[in-house]
């Protein structure tokens, strides 16, 4: 059974690629969201969101008449669920996953939803979540059966297939990489399956709905300790005056060891969440996940203390000088290199605490033309790698984006900097 109408609902930093690429094989595609500048700028073919290609395809999409988004549900086949799972910090210290957004789009999409139609989770979500999706629908849609009350003979089909995918990277890896697909019952895979197999060149792996879930927190889990292990190296060189990127070097010279590069923490909306999902579920159980990520948060605080280090040793310096004298400069502040995603940026929080320092700060950003809402401080500016250079006291490298890659002997002539990510080396 073909699809002729797919719902991709969220057009964001996931969804809109999965609409676009779907489209690109000639889908029909609705893209549903909330945000009205979002939906505008898709509808003229063009995108909100910083990706390469990813212009090119919608562009393509919506000129063949392939490719719409708006704001209100409308009949599909399937619908796939795009929509962020943050975290919300307890009182007690803990992280609980925040649904809201998933439920949010679930009662969206519940009124438009018919017999034979297929609902896939995209989003990253903590073990259960798709029940509980199924759940949500079922209150809504009680004309309706669903598989957790009738199995395979359900009238709607409902799966989770988390993404994986490289920010910069997401239109090739939404094509060639594997995908796991957890389906509440194996005819709920097999269906979700024939959906992603309309445009992913890799293969794709059925199971359960909580393995799939589950599969998508431990590589981000995995990865997170590496890096952990990685900043955790960094701090410690730092004390004993060694030089922790020659130290990697060296030690990666060893045939079965393969230590990943430190930072200035961990961002983005996958391995600075995710962990948290399967700390929540079993804390007396996941000890080693949640030190690592106790490490990575914990990385930007050292990183600001290295930069009131240099303050006070420019006030040293210049003993007649105020706080307000000195210009630090924070080269970057996306959550990787050469994207605009801000989400969970360390290197945003990083610049936030800077400027409460009371300094002037400069912050050197080539992806963004705006400031974000959480540094509209007046002694804060959006400048231009050559302003920095020109004006800066001290520098602060906290993304490697390749601009920066450019001027690294400008930098090394500099008295003070602080390298986060080994830029310089």
């Amino acid at each position: 059974m073909s699809f002729k109408t797919i719902s991709v609902v969220g057009l964001g930093y996931i969804g809109l690629p999965t609409a676009a690429v779907l489209a690109s094989r000639k889908q029909k595609v609705v893209g549903v969201d909330v945000n009205q500048h979002a939906i505008s700028t898709i509808n003229k073919g063009e995108i909100h969101i910083i990706e390469p290609d990813l212009d090119i395809a919608v562009r393509s999409a919506v000129s063949q008449g392939y490719l719409r988004a708006t704001d209100k549900p409308e009949p599909a086949d399937a619908f796939m669920i795009a929509v962020p799972t943050p975290f919300i910090e307890r009182q007690d210290g803990g992280h609980t996953a925040d649904l809201s957004f998933i439920e949010a789009a679930v009662k969206t999409i519940a009124p438009v939803l018919s017999k034979g139609n297929l609902v896939v989770l995209e989003s990253t979500s903590p073990v259960g979540a798709t029940e509980k999706m199924a759940g949500w629908l079922a209150e809504a849609r009680p004309d309706l059966t669903f598989p957790q009350t009738h199995g395979e003979q359900s009238d709607i089909r409902v799966a989770h297939c988390p993404e994986r995918v490289l920010p910069g990277h997401v239109m090739r890896e939404l094509i060639e990489n594997d995908r796991v697909i957890g389906g509440m019952t194996p005819a709920c895979s097999m269906r979700a399956c024939e959906l992603y197999k309309i445009f992913v060149q890799g293969e794709c792996i059925a199971t359960t709905a909580r393995t799939a879930e589950m599969a998508k927190l431990t590589e981000n889990s995995f990865r997170d300790v590496n890096i952990a292990f990685a900043n955790e190296l960094s701090t410690i060189c730092h004390e004993l005056d060694i030089n922790v990127w020659e130290l990697i070097k060296l030690a990666n010279l060893h045939p079965r060891v393969n230590i990943l590069q430190p930072g200035a923490g961990v961002g983005g909306h996958c391995i600075a969440v995710d962990p948290w999902f399967i700390v929540d579920a079993c804390p007396e159980q996941a000890r080693l996940i949640r030190t690592a990520r106790e490490v990575n948060d914990g990385k930007p605080g050292w990183v600001l203390e290295q930069i009131k280090v240099k303050l006070e040793q420019f006030h040293q310096a210049n003993p007649n000088a105020t706080r307000s004298d000195v210009t630090v400069a924070c080269m970057g502040i996306a959550f990787k290199p050469d994207i605009d995603d801000l989400r969970e940026s360390p290197a945003l929080g990083i610049a936030q605490k800077a400027a409460e320092l009371g300094c002037q700060l400069q912050v050197v950003e080539p992806n963004i033309e705006a400031l974000p809402q959480e540094l509209k401080y007046a002694n804060t500016q959006l400048v231009s790698l050559e302003e920095a250079l020109a004006q800066a006291d001290i520098f602060c490298v906290l993304v490697k984006h390749k601009p920066f890659l450019t001027i690294k002997e400008k930098l090394q002539s500099k008295n003070a900097v602080i390298d986060a990510v080994g830029l310089l080396e």
